[in-house]
């Protein structure tokens, strides 16, 4: 798929690129982005080169990932970074950080809402997933905000840096937005 830029009043959503490596990789310094992410820490410049020339691009070329640059319209300051990656058919996993400068403000929110009515609406996606470590509260504001339904918390749910560690997860449908799925959704029925 070729890469899309989607756009809000405050927000441009679009690939990244060599022109931004040294952005993302000054943003990224933050120790709570390596702390919550599972990005490598340190993280060193050719980390960036590789995201932004390869990672990235490929992504796209082959629809595994779907990763927007979080950009301020004005100015087009980079304020974040998010990833939507396939999980199963009609499956992603959202993931995303923001620059330490532009927290609190929305921003991410914004953008997550953004990209998911895109993937309800254009990727053929149906079911949008949201894990992140227990006690990422930011992170989880960002989900619940977003309208995420809390689903629980998994033992050893993801590995970061080496270390198995428990995990809340989330998820978003079409329909908790208004938008249609692309297959049915038959809901169990409680007792």
């Amino acid at each position: 798929m070729d890469p899309v830029t989607l756009t809000t009043d405050r927000l441009l959503l679009r690939t990244v690129g060599p022109h931004d490596t040294d952005a993302v990789f000054r943003a990224v310094q933050d120790p709570d982005i390596l702390r919550w992410t599972t990005i490598p820490s340190p993280y060193l410049p050719e980390h960036a080169r590789s995201f932004t020339e390869q990672l990235v691009p490929d992504g796209w070329a082959d629809g595994s990932m779907f990763t927007f640059g979080v950009f301020l319209r004005e100015g087009e300051e980079l304020a974040g970074m998010l990833g939507l990656t396939m999980r199963a058919l009609g499956v992603a996993e959202v993931g995303f950080w923001t620059a330490k400068e532009h927290r609190g403000r929305g921003y991410t929110t914004e953008a997550v809402l953004t990209a998911c009515r895109w993937a309800f609406s254009h990727a053929s996606i149906d079911r949008i997933e949201w894990r992140a470590e227990v006690g990422n509260h930011a992170s989880r504001a960002v989900a619940t905000r977003a309208g995420f339904t809390h689903e629980g918390t998994q033992r050893s749910g993801l590995n970061n840096k080496g270390t198995r560690r428990d995990c809340w997860t989330a998820s978003l449908l079409p329909s908790d937005l208004g938008l249609p799925s692309t297959a049915p959704y038959l809901p169990a029925k409680h007792p």
